[in-house]
């Protein structure tokens, strides 16, 4: 048995005897004296095995890096001048008495202090990649995050209840992951976005608070903050309006952050309506740490003689908008030249600029290709509303402001977050929470050319608004609310419809017919005709979370066994073909091109 971890034992064990376990982290062979770095989950123990014990200097011999060891020995203070202050057992050692090798280890593939593995070795070999420090500390503060969310909703009320794996598909926002059933021919299920449906039914049913930590599935393209299969902790409750339970969700997460890290966030969290959010951050999850803001100029310009402003004027939604960057006069062209490249990456066409070198000289102290086509009442306007100064550089998008919004507010990131934004005071560290709530209810897609939701279809509008979702969709706002830390959206959530009569019109807003309706949704609208009651709820995304606490780069490192950005498994290689029979079963029949590619792909 063991007595206790390795990285534990400290100067409190000085002269006991223990017995630890672990894997070889280092051996160390010192003039005939073998060292021993055991390592466990904990951290790793100093094992001296002395000559004077033939049999465990022979045994300790044999030992290589990543062997599973037992080691019996007694604990004592290390020799002065040889403490190491970065280990909790630093100032002690385990001079082994008893040596066995549990199982030994191939060579590895690499030593787990090596800091520059590229992410594809360390997802083949994740096992071992999982044995590294930083990995371990990941998964634990994972462990710990969890029971802190767990903690806080049972203490509150909530009783976590489990919902399918195995559903209908329903039009969510995002592709369905989609499971053929070998008992209904024809017939698939699909795996849930989110349990949003079930949710709301547990709400009807009577259970007033639920939550559940649960897996979900969107087959879409993945990035750095996105997994085929992610965890959120999902959370839902009757009879409270949007502000009580914002409340809640501010104090569960704040006590989350306390627990965890020891870090107190603000009381209480900022507050932004979407259309302020927009207008000055471009981003619906604005990164208040960049002291940066935009500032809409297009009622400046709309007559300017400088077409590519005046002409927004003949696009749906059309906007100019400028970012004043302090300090930024001292640029390079080639940066600005690469800025402007980069906002072409958000489907700008170009970004147009003005350097204010020195206001006192009127427009000869200004210095941009555009300065000649604004006229003097013009410029100051715009020098004027953005608050520019000597040494400043205003930038200007102009274009919808879909694409003015998301290229502006990029950029807006990337220099806050440059080593000129750090230098010039544009970024200030540390947690910035905020609320960003009464979202559009739809957004327009081109694709589609209709209207569709913004969150999903069962969100409440603002009230008043209702008559609006036939009406005039594009100015319909929801009871939506989206909780966002240093600018990443960390939770999201709504006050659900809960009486039919609405419900009928956000469906007739989205051209879903009352036959699609009753075919998608029917469970879902006869529960809600049993005195459903007002509800509402949000989801918080654990990966996310996880990843800013433990500031790594994506949420692969705080998951066990993630997918890559194409979505496959490494370790596993999955996803990966399956026999003609298993096909047969499920009636499924491939393409002779897709048999031939799979065959491939498996040998």
């Amino acid at each position: 048995m063991r007595t206790v971890y390795s990285g534990l034992v400290d100067e409190s064990f000085i002269g006991q005897t223990v017995t630890l376990f672990g894997w070889a982290h280092r051996r160390r062979d010192h003039g005939g004296v073998i060292f021993i770095d055991l390592r466990d989950r904990e951290g790793i123990v100093q094992v001296v095995c002395d000559p004077d014990r033939p049999e465990v200097f022979a045994t300790a011999d044999k030992c290589r890096n990543e062997f599973c060891l037992r080691v019996v020995g007694v604990v004592r203070a290390r020799p002065e001048g040889t403490k190491n202050e970065t280990l909790v057992s630093g100032g002690i050692e385990v001079l082994c008495h008893e040596l066995e090798i549990l199982n030994p280890s191939v060579t590895p593939p690499f030593h787990l202090d090596d800091e520059n593995l590229s992410e594809t070795t360390r997802l083949t070999y994740r096992v071992l990649d999982l044995r590294r420090g930083v990995m371990q500390k990941n998964l634990r503060t994972r462990y710990r995050a969890a029971m802190a969310f767990r903690k806080f909703l049972d203490k509150n009320g909530f009783i976590d209840i489990e919902t399918p794996m195995l559903t209908r598909s329903t039009p969510e926002g995002a592709r369905d992951y989609l499971v053929p059933s070998r008992v209904q021919d024809g017939c698939f299920f699909a795996l849930p976005q989110s349990p949003q449906l079930f949710k709301q039914l547990l709400m009807v049913a009577g259970f007033d608070r639920y939550y559940q930590i649960v897996k979900c599935f969107r087959d879409e393209d993945l990035r750095a903050d996105r997994q085929p299969e992610f965890t959120q902790v999902d959370i839902e409750t009757s009879f409270l309006n949007m502000d009580e339970i914002r409340a809640l969700m501010e104090e569960l997460i704040r006590t989350v952050f306390k627990e965890v890290l020891d870090v107190d966030l603000k009381n209480p969290f900022p507050v932004m309506n979407w259309d302020d959010a927009m207008a000055q951050y471009g981003s619906d999850k604005p990164d208040l740490r960049v002291n940066l803001k935009l500032v809409e100029v297009t009622d400046v310009v709309e007559n300017s003689t400088f077409k590519v402003f005046s002409g927004v004027k003949s696009l749906h939604n059309g906007k100019v908008v400028a970012l004043r960057v302090p300090g930024a006069a001292s640029m390079p062209r080639s940066e600005i030249d690469a800025y402007t490249e980069f906002v072409k990456i958000y489907g700008a066409k170009g970004l147009a600029y003005i350097k204010i070198n020195d206001l006192s000289k009127g427009r000869e102290g200004l210095q941009s290709p555009i300065v000649k086509n604004l006229s003097d009442e013009e410029l100051n306007t715009i020098i004027e509303r953005t608050g520019a100064q000597d040494g400043d550089v205003v930038f200007f998008g102009a274009d919808k402001a879909k694409i003015v919004w998301d290229s502006l507010g990029a950029l807006r990131l990337k220099i806050g977050h440059s080593e000129f934004g750090k230098s010039h005071g544009l970024f200030t560290p540390g947690w910035q929470p905020l609320w960003v709530i009464n979202f559009p209810m739809f957004e327009y897609s081109e694709e589609d050319q209709r209207w569709v939701a913004c969150h999903h279809p069962f969100t409440s509008p603002l009230d008043g608004h209702e008559d609006l979702l036939v009406s005039d969709p594009e100015h319909a706002y929801a009871k939506a609310y989206d909780m966002v830390l240093n600018g990443w959206e960390i939770g999201g959530g709504s006050i659900r419809i809960h009486r039919e009569e609405v419900q009928e019109k956000v469906f007739e807003a989205l051209k879903i017919g009352p036959e699609e309706a009753r075919q998608k949704f029917g469970f879902l609208l006869d529960a809600l005709q049993f005195g459903a009651p007002p509800h509402g709820g949000l989801a918080f995304g654990l990966d996310r979370i996880v990843t800013m606490m433990c500031k790594a780069d994506s949420i692969r490192d705080v998951i066990a066994f993630p997918k890559t950005q194409r979505a496959q498994c490494l370790l596993t290689h999955a996803p990966a073909p399956v026999d003609e029979k298993q096909l047969r079963e499920l009636h499924i029949r491939l393409r002779n091109e897709q048999k031939k590619e799979l065959e491939i792909a498996g040998q």
